[in-house]
């Protein structure tokens, strides 16, 4: 599948061919603390598979609790995360954001991971209360 986007102010913007069936939801403490919420969803591409259209991001190299080094890749600007991969030489495969892509209504997910962390309330979204618009 074909998909593009861009983080929140435009400055960087990318296309990438995807496979559907690989977005999942992370539920990590460190993608908890980088999305600044409970979880994030992101999709495996293969790097050559992913196309740099405008902007050039900055990158920060994140130890795991694993010891492997994460690079995460954001815009410069605004600090929207736009994907996350091994540190080192390519090819990698990428773990791309998939709030920043236009076509996110059409990406459920398909698997949980690092589940042991997510927040114990995660399961019971339905049950809160809603309101359409602020």
């Amino acid at each position: 599948m074909k998909v593009d986007g861009a983080c929140h102010c435009g400055f960087v913007s990318f296309a990438a061919e995807i496979d559907p069936e690989r977005v999942r939801i992370c539920h990590c403490t460190d993608c908890q603390t980088f999305s600044g919420s409970a979880f994030r969803l992101a999709v495996s591409v293969d790097e050559q598979d992913f196309t740099l259209l405008s902007g050039r991001p900055k990158t920060y190299v994140k130890t795991a609790e694993s010891g492997n080094r994460r690079e995460q890749v954001f815009c410069p600007r605004c600090g929207t995360h736009i994907y996350a991969t091994s540190a080192g030489e390519g090819p990698r495969p990428l773990g791309l954001r998939v709030a920043t892509l236009k076509q996110r209504n059409d990406l459920p997910p398909k698997r949980q991971f690092w589940f042991r962390s997510a927040q114990p309330w995660i399961t019971e979204l339905s049950a809160i209360s809603s309101v359409e618009t602020q």
